[in-house]
């Protein structure tokens, strides 16, 4: 691991761990208090896609005559993470994305899916993001949030791009959340087993082997300038900081 992304990580470990400390998560002591959550966190976990495939259009290519574009190492890095997020298996060995499988598992625990499946439905006709928010009447916090991460995705820099991917959105959910989602399951006769399963899967696909094929990508993307790994952790920073945010704004709905 290089100094630079060395640098990087001492750079946002502060704000880093005001995230997986923050209150939010032992104030998610309920069921319904876990729908809540879920309900503003499922747009997290969609706008996590559009910021990976925006790095697949960047770094590969996905246009007819298909011709070599960008660096091979990356190309390989990209399209091995996106082959695990965009197709990965269910406790069934179906394949789906970790989006559908979220979705499912808010099924489950009779989450409210009419705001999501709206905003979803509104993008399939072609709507723009915004507008698809601003209709869906998706709650505040989760859409500043997304149009926090679509000044990225629209920003054309791959290697802010891939240093946001990596640092702002991966390892951010601590294992006593994780431990109280078990502790339900046991309680609930599977009924939370989606979310569990979806949980387990996310650390040890995307906090083990996607974390290091990101690391290799955001090092290879900002390679040896100072100025564009000035400008990655700035935006990483950032991106943290929308996420203390979207925490703060569910958090102060539960109360004290």
């Amino acid at each position: 691991m290089s100094e630079y992304l060395n640098l990087m990580r001492r750079e946002i470990e502060p704000i880093r761990q005001q995230l997986i400390e923050h209150p939010v998560y032992a104030k998610v002591n309920t069921v319904e208090r876990l729908k809540t959550f879920m309900e503003y966190h499922v747009f997290a976990v969609w706008d996590f896609m559009s910021l990976l495939k925006v790095l697949q259009r960047n770094l590969t290519c996905i246009e007819l005559p298909w011709i070599p574009t960008g660096n091979p190492q990356t190309r390989y890095l990209i399209n091995e993470i996106v082959l695990g997020e965009e197709s990965d298996i269910d406790e069934g060995g179906n394949r789906t994305s970790h989006f559908e499988l979220y979705l499912q598992a808010m099924h489950e625990i009779g989450c409210n899916l009419n705001v999501i499946n709206k905003f979803v439905d509104c993008l399939k006709e072609k709507e723009p993001v915004v507008e698809s928010l601003r209709v869906s009447n998706v709650p505040l916090a989760a859409a500043g949030f997304v149009k926090s991460t679509f000044a990225v995705v629209n920003n054309n820099k791959p290697h802010v791009q891939a240093a946001v991917f990596t640092f702002g959105r991966e390892d951010l959910i601590p294992g006593m959340f994780i431990t109280f989602v078990r502790e339900l399951n046991k309680q609930s006769s599977d009924r939370f087993g989606t979310l569990k399963y979806y949980l387990e899967r996310h650390i040890e696909v995307d906090g083990e082997h996607h974390s290091q094929l990101a690391y290799k990508m955001t090092e290879e993307l900002n390679g040896t300038e100072s100025a564009k790994w000035q400008e990655s952790t700035d935006a990483v920073k950032n991106a943290l900081l929308h996420r203390i945010k979207l925490w703060d704004a569910i958090s102060s709905g539960f109360g004290n």
